[in-house]
This record gives C-alpha cells, sequence and structure tokens, in this order.
C-alpha cells in the first residue's frame, strides 16, 4: 500500500522551501554586515529585525538562524554581570567574635538524609560532625558523647558553615 500525498501540502511545502531558500541568498555585503553584528553580540531577533529596516529582508528567526549557521558564526553569549567576592565573615557577626578557633569542613558526598553535611573542629581540639537535613535544620553531633561546645565555638561555628555554605551557593 503507497502512501499518497495530496497536491495541495506538496505545493505549500515547495512554496515554503523557495521561501527560505530566497531568504538564504545574502550577497557578501550583506553576510559581512550580519557577522559584525554578531561579532558586536546583537541577539539573533535584533539581527532579524536589522535585516529587515536595512536591507528590507523581512526573514523569520529560524531563517536568522539558518543563516548564521551557514556563515559558520557563533553568538555570543552575554556577559553577566561581576559578582561581589563573598566575605569570611558576614557583615553580621558581632566584632568581638574572635575568628579562627573553629574550623569548618564540608564533605564532598553528603551522609544520607542530608542536604550537606561536614566536619567541624573547636577550639578545644574536639570535633563534631554536621548535616543539614532537607528541611533545613543543622544537626551537631559530637565525637565524643556528651561533649558541648562552648557558647562562643557554636556562634563562630554558625557564621563559619554559613560562609562555607555560600561559596558553595546554597
Amino acid at each position: 500500500m503507497s502512501a499518497k500525498v495530496s497536491p495541495t501540502i506538496d505545493s505549500r511545502r515547495a512554496g515554503l522551501t523557495m521561501l527560505i531558500s530566497a531568504n538564504m541568498n545574502l550577497d557578501e555585503t550583506q553576510r559581512k554586515k550580519v557577522a559584525a553584528w554578531i561579532e558586536e553580540g546583537l541577539k539573533l531577533a535584533d539581527i532579524q529585525k536589522r535585516l529587515e529596516a536595512e536591507f528590507g529582508l523581512r526573514v523569520t528567526y529560524l531563517d536568522v538562524r539558518l543563516i548564521v549557521d551557514d556563515l559558520k558564526l557563533k553568538p555570543k553569549d552575554p556577559i553577566p554581570p561581576p559578582k561581589p567576592p563573598p566575605s569570611a565573615v558576614p557583615e553580621s557577626a558581632p566584632a568581638d567574635l574572635p575568628v579562627g578557633k573553629v574550623s569548618v569542613s564540608v564533605d564532598q558526598l553528603a551522609r544520607p538524609g542530608a542536604m550537606v553535611s561536614g566536619k567541624v573542629k573547636f577550639s578545644d581540639g574536639k570535633s563534631a560532625e554536621w548535616i543539614v537535613d532537607q528541611a533545613g535544620r543543622l544537626g551537631v553531633v559530637p565525637s565524643e558523647k556528651g561533649y558541648k561546645p562552648p557558647p562562643a565555638d557554636l556562634q563562630e561555628f554558625q557564621i563559619a558553615l554559613q560562609a562555607e555554605l555560600q561559596k558553595l551557593g546554597l
């Protein structure tokens, strides 16, 4: 059984093919202009508008994409604005709090059930493991049973942890 194609559909396809191929035939000056626009960083939609405004060529967005591809050009990605470097200690940290007695590390692979996890070493040399669970709750499990770090160390730990998590974008 052979499939019959309607002549109406065939003529529409042929017309569409002719329309696209007619728009693809740019002369040398037009090609150079398109290349210059790409070099300037214009978006394809802007190039589409300029082709119509400057050369009277009314083309679709797809036509512009194909033209740029035929010319072996690659549109530039917009340059993102530079981010300010994160500070080691947030501005909200108390001025009288000494920094550096507590060290925090983040695990490469989070513990099961945790969004992020790691280890902390307090000023008295004792260590603990910490996790932030899926609900955003912080948990600290000391390596020595019954150990409670000094309140100043806990505050410094929270500030250091916040700084580490900000570095990771969390």
